[in-house]
């Protein structure tokens, strides 16, 4: 490689990691106003200015805000998987993993309060057929991630026979209760103690404690 092609390379990945450090500083931008003001009363002049940019630049990166917003749930989704993904420990069974999964998602959630208040509004509004489209992405993605994790400890006896969508359900459904009980102070307790509590409660479930049973092997078919 000569010199300049050397200089060429340099230049590129300068410019590459500009372009990711003000994408980045756009969404953090709109997960900030739009968490305050709502997504229909911000403005993308508003995102610009608060990110520190030129108002054309932000068309580069999001053609419109539907599209700036739909990066942005895409962006915490990913985030919140991560969060999951750290917290299970591969060498685990299943149902551990369902746990750790669990505590972690109740924590993330405590963690970014303003943003998933927001889309506990979107949610309850009409947001539009590609927002909602979105938000039902995510829903589906998190859903599957559970649904797996289910089916495993269903062939490992630790969980009783059953659909594993509807167990999926059920996990979901308790971390988001649980999560927005907190966020609009229906409870006042410590999040780590929360998550630990909520992951108790997912495993006792799973397990078959409410019905009073114990786990049971997966019938062979």
């Amino acid at each position: 490689m000569t010199v300049s092609q050397s200089t060429g390379a340099a230049e590129r990945r300068t410019h590459t990691e500009q372009g990711i450090e003000r994408k980045q500083q756009l969404l953090d931008a709109a997960a900030t106003l739009f968490s305050t003001k709502g997504y229909a009363n911000t403005r993308i002049a508003d995102i610009c200015a608060a990110a520190g940019v030129a108002k054309g630049l932000v068309y580069w990166y999001f053609p419109t805000k539907e599209e700036l917003f739909a990066e942005l749930v895409r962006s915490m989704r990913l985030q919140l998987r991560r969060a999951q993904a750290a917290a299970m420990d591969p060498e685990s069974d299943p149902l551990t993993r369902i746990r750790q999964g669990t505590e972690a998602s109740v924590v993330f959630m405590a963690e970014h309060r303003a943003y998933f208040a927001l889309l506990d509004v979107e949610r309850a509004h009409d947001a539009g057929p590609e927002l909602d489209a979105v938000l039902r992405e995510g829903s589906d993605v998190y859903a599957n991630d559970v649904i797996r994790l289910v089916r495993d400890a269903q062939s490992q006896g630790l969980v009783p026979d059953g659909d594993p969508r509807l167990y999926a359900v059920g996990v979901l459904g308790v971390v988001s209760s649980f999560s927005h009980a907190l966020r609009n102070g229906s409870l006042d307790v410590d999040v780590e103690e929360l998550a630990g509590f909520v992951g108790d409660w997912v495993v006792r479930a799973l397990s078959g404690a409410v019905t009073g049973g114990q786990a049971r092997p997966r019938r062979t078919r």
